[in-house]
């Protein structure tokens, strides 16, 4: 997993302008069975990828954190809330709270384990999105995935052969 993951980012973008091409020409006739293929995909890379054996995610990005979010996990850690959100967040660009640091705070480098999993943020336990509805409209989110998630660059390589445009 480790070699897959030093060339992963470059393997992403070798396939960036092929893939944006693709998502366009596939936006411009979405079919019907488009999500349901996706969960299929989906379903079928995480029967064979362990997200415990790779844990990039953690290690390289911040999720978003909703007020819900931030709500659940600083009553899990027995902190204020604002107490919560001044040791660990930040507002990013487009102000969402993200975590100041990398790799995620709550994450065991040893293991590729979450101290908080059970209280996680909304878009940790969705990640990679591959299996959401409406992924037509998560196209750039997706691409930008390709990068650090080895099941996402999977999951769109074989999209590309099933459903060819």
């Amino acid at each position: 997993m480790e070699a897959f993951l030093k060339e992963l980012p470059e393997l992403a973008k070798e396939k960036l302008i092929e893939s944006k091409k693709y998502f366009a020409r596939l936006k411009k006739r979405t079919p019907k069975n488009l999500d349901l293929l996706m969960q299929e995909l989906h379903n079928n890379e995480f029967k064979k990828t362990d997200c415990l054996t790779c844990g990039n995610c953690c290690k390289t990005t911040s999720p978003i954190f909703t007020e819900k979010d931030i709500q659940r996990i600083s009553k899990h850690l027995k902190m204020k809330v604002v107490n919560f959100i001044s040791q660990y967040l930040e507002r990013d660009g487009d102000d969402f709270y993200v975590l100041k640091t990398t790799p995620c705070t709550f994450f065991n480098l040893n293991d590729n384990t979450c101290f908080i999993y059970d209280v996680r943020p909304k878009a940790c336990g969705e990640y990679p999105h591959t299996n959401r509805r409406k992924f037509i409209q998560i196209t750039d989110l997706t691409l930008k995935n390709t990068e650090i998630c080895p099941a996402t660059y999977n999951i769109i390589e074989a999209l590309k052969i099933k459903l060819p445009v």
